[in-house]
């Protein structure tokens, strides 16, 4: 793959690109004439899906098969994009899992690798390659975020708690990078048509709304944007107006029967 120096053209990498919201999100990207940078554990996926973007886009796009959860894993894929002479000038964190059920009968190993991917490889991937953004004066970075973020969420803990994580890094990390030409954004979806989401749920979005609020998301300049009206209006109910205490119930009364048929 050709540096975009040598293209002249924009690469973005894209984490959990294979199916859902971070397909949807290379789509768009491909659209625009963005190169490509995908990455995935699933490196089958990962494969026909560049194949079908390169064929449709012309674009160039490179796959690397990687479980971000894994330590180390986010600093093997900087090596990587060092060593194929790849600079990023967009990224875009969207790798991520979920778990539903009570704290007290998950498995402890599997809460430690859904905070490690959903917060940990989101925070380690941003300080690996917003230094060099910033050297240039130019680049763009996505957290996907949740809805979930904005308050305590019984039965999706970790989950949430990983996302408010997001969340906050991200508005922080935007304050600090305000006048040096690096856009950081978090965009926040709710319950959303990917493989990880498979409730039955009404106001389910799809991953082609989410990435359309993403790509806007891009060209504003807050720190944080909630995906759909609705989500918005009830991550400002249960985010600013209502105590925790009172969300945390409501949510759990919500949650409960999803997590007992799980």
């Amino acid at each position: 793959m050709k540096t975009n120096q040598q293209t002249n053209r924009r690469t973005a990498v894209v984490t959990g690109a294979a199916t859902g919201i971070g397909a949807a999100i290379t789509e768009r990207l491909a659209g625009q004439g963005t190169h490509l940078v995908l990455v995935a554990r699933d490196g089958a996926r990962l494969e026909a899906e560049a194949e079908r973007l390169r064929a449709e886009h012309g674009v160039q796009v490179s796959t690397l098969a990687l479980d971000l959860s894994h330590r180390g894993a986010p600093s093997r894929l900087a090596e990587w994009l060092a060593d194929a002479g790849i600079e990023a000038d967009v990224l875009v964190n969207n790798a991520g899992v979920s778990l539903l059920g009570p704290v007290a009968d998950t498995d402890a190993a599997r809460v430690r690798g859904l905070v490690d991917l959903n917060a940990g490889a989101v925070a380690e991937l941003t300080a690996l390659l917003l230094p060099p953004m910033v050297a240039r004066k130019t680049g763009a970075i996505v957290n996907i975020a949740s809805t979930g973020a904005y308050a305590p969420a019984p039965y999706v803990a970790a989950y949430a708690a990983s996302k408010a994580f997001v969340l906050s890094f991200t508005q922080a990390v935007w304050a600090e990078t305000r006048a040096t030409g690096v856009r950081v954004v978090a965009v926040s979806p709710g319950p959303t048509e990917t493989a990880m989401n498979t409730r039955r749920m009404p106001g389910k979005r799809a991953p082609d709304a989410v990435a359309d609020t993403v790509m806007s998301a891009l060209r504003g300049r807050g720190p944080a944007i909630v995906d759909g009206r609705l989500n918005a209006f009830q991550t400002f109910v249960f985010g600013r107006l209502l105590p925790a205490s009172a969300a945390a119930r409501i949510a759990e009364r919500s949650l409960r029967k999803a997590a007992l048929r799980n």
